[in-house]
């Protein structure tokens, strides 16, 4: 009887599955073995319902099998989410597999978990990329991007709240800590299966690798997709390469930015051609060159930009346009604000960094640099400390606060395009007994999400902008517009209708013989608008009445009129500064004479 005993209990001594290595697997034998050897689960639920036990344990293995594939085979942009990346054999799954099953168990354990959160990691990157493509057409950089994810928050903070902002940040943590968590609890599962299992798994994995080499050697396609994937170390190679570029280029644009062409230039000899004007360099958020090549937008922007020709002719004004392109393309403002006016490529926040925390001069600098001009900025957009201000050379700025607004945001907007431009009159342009003003401005209505936006009224009427509150009431719901694509490209359009009325129509208002302004779309906007164009073109007019100072660019070959010609010269906004300051200084003058 006590020899029948003991043999009942022996199956107890590896309940669980463990070895007496610790090993996460029970001898073979374990499996098959009598009711009475099963964990007990719950409260013995185990017990009382075996078949459904079973289930679980099944569908629990399944489920594990299918994220740690997910994962493996997970692409990182959401234009290549399909069937067919699926149905592809990961290198890398099958290379762990095999060295989970070479490595002793207590090893093995290790290996397992680590494998389990690097996968996790993996996973979460790869999702990460999918919002940098939609949002930037890039992936997310290790090293240069966290400062992003704050100004993603602030983003949703501006779009929904202070609650959704809350419940996003949380949300995202949750999600975070879960994808870990799962992913090596999925990878231990599947580790103490194969295990339980060696000798097939061992057959399996051989297989896989052969099939895989076979695969790479013939080329073998499913959909233009290949059968044998390596995608993961491609992409983790990628990022290390990024890694050393980014290391790399610290040290080549330090170089870069030591070399200017105007640093020993007199201030007497600096912008001469533009003594006495007030210079408006003035940027239009996310006005890319889509909104007017497009064909679902161009008829529409096409008309806007024809009447704002029309209104400035009418007014006596002339106008060149042409083509920049900038170093981002969906968001990144201020990387392109400071490519523009430093003449230096600014195409990373490791570069602007350096620049902000450099001598270098900007086109603002110089201006303040002759003593001719009081220096403004007109900046909607900021609403914390901006220390970089005075780094630009402005002698006073503008922000959200300091505007007079007492209206709505509308989404991430802080202050109407409209008002913005007539807050500027109010506080500086329309001053009696001034000093010329160059003021840089930034309107803000056109940035992304496009929902609501405001629209255009009497110039008497706005007042504090309190009458806006109406008009947002009136507006479309971002969250409703951005279900379809179709409505975003269309309140994208609208919304850049909206910053071209409110300037051409400011200038037609306010402007004189020593008006000159320049304008520019920052960058592109999204892919959902963009619809797969990586071009990062952006349109660039110079406007004025007096017109010597159009003489100075004629060389430029720049297109009459708002709207640049498709074969209008192209250059990178990085040349803009040093051109400009040529056409404008004592040299072209010489150009500019008949």
């Amino acid at each position: 009887m006590s020899l029948f005993i003991r043999s009942r209990r022996l199956p107890d001594a590896t309940e669980g599955g463990a070895d007496r290595d610790g090993d996460p697997a029970a001898p073979e034998e374990a499996v098959g073995s009598t009711p009475d050897a099963t964990p007990p689960g719950w409260f013995g639920w185990r017990r009382r319902w075996p078949r459904t036990a079973r289930g679980v344990t099944v569908g629990t293995t399944v489920l594990a099998g299918a994220l740690v594939l997910a994962a493996l085979l997970l692409p990182n942009r959401v234009e290549r989410v399909g069937p067919v990346a699926f149905l592809r054999l990961p290198a890398e799954g099958i290379l762990l597999a095999a060295l989970l099953l070479a490595l002793p168990p207590r090893f093995r354990r290790i290996t397992a978990v680590v494998a389990g959160v690097l996968l996790g990691l993996l996973t979460v990157l790869k999702v990460v990329d999918m919002g940098f493509y939609q949002v930037l057409a890039r992936p997310f950089d290790l090293v240069l991007d966290w400062i992003l994810l704050d100004d993603a928050a602030d983003f949703v903070r501006e779009s929904f709240g202070r609650g959704g902002q809350v419940l996003a940040v949380i949300g995202v943590i949750v999600l975070f800590l879960a994808v870990l968590v799962l992913m090596t609890l999925a990878t231990v599962r599947l580790t103490g299966l194969m295990v339980r299992h060696r000798p097939v798994a061992t057959r399996t994995t051989l297989v896989l690798g052969v099939v895989w080499i076979t695969c790479v050697t013939l080329g073998v396609q499913n959909s233009g997709v290949p059968v044998a994937a390596r995608s993961n170390a491609d992409m983790l190679g990628n990022r290390v390469e990024q890694v050393r570029a980014g290391l790399r280029d610290a040290r080549v644009f330090e170089k870069q930015a030591a070399v200017d062409a105007f640093a020993k230039t007199p201030p007497d000899q600096l912008l001469t051609g533009l003594r006495g004007k007030d210079v408006l360099f003035t940027f239009i958020e996310s006005y890319g060159r889509v909104a007017i090549d497009d064909p679902a937008m161009a008829e529409p922007v096409d008309a806007a930009l024809r009447d704002g020709t029309r209104r400035l002719e009418d007014a006596g004004f002339a106008s060149r346009s042409g083509w920049l392109t900038s170093p981002v393309t969906g968001a990144g403002s201020w990387l392109a604000h400071s490519t523009f006016l430093s003449g230096l490529w600014i195409k990373n926040q490791q570069r602007y960094r350096s620049l902000t925390t450099s001598d270098r001069m900007t086109l603002t600098n110089y201006f303040r640099k002759t003593g001719d001009w009081r220096t403004v900025g007109i900046v909607p957009g900021v609403r914390r400390a901006w220390p970089e201000g005075e780094f630009f050379g402005l002698d006073h700025i503008y922000d959200s606060e300091h505007l007079g607004y007492r209206g709505p945001y509308f989404s991430w907007t802080p202050v109407p395009d409209q008002f913005s431009l007539e807050a500027f009159e109010r506080l500086e342009h329309g001053r009696k007994d001034r000093e010329p003003i160059m003021a840089e401005i930034i309107l803000a209505s056109s940035h992304n999400p496009w929902s609501p936006i405001a629209r255009m009224i009497d110039w008497d009427d706005l007042g504090d902008g309190s009458v806006f509150h109406g008009i947002k009431k009136e507006g479309t719901d971002p969250k409703e517009v951005w279900k379809d694509p179709d409505r975003v490209r269309t309140e994208y359009r609208r919304a850049i209708e909206y910053s071209l009325r409110s300037l051409t129509e400011w200038v037609q208002r306010y402007g004189d013989e020593d008006t000159v302004l320049v304008f520019l779309g920052d960058h592109q906007p999204v892919p959902t608008v963009t619809a797969g164009d990586t071009g990062k073109d952006v349109p660039v007019t110079i406007v004025a009445k007096d017109p010597k100072v159009l003489d100075r660019v004629a060389g430029w070959g720049w297109t009459d009129g708002l709207k640049p010609a498709p074969d209008a010269p192209r250059w990178g906004m990085d040349k803009f500064r040093d051109r400009f300051m040529t056409a404008y200084g004592p040299r072209g003058e010489d150009a500019a004479a008949p």
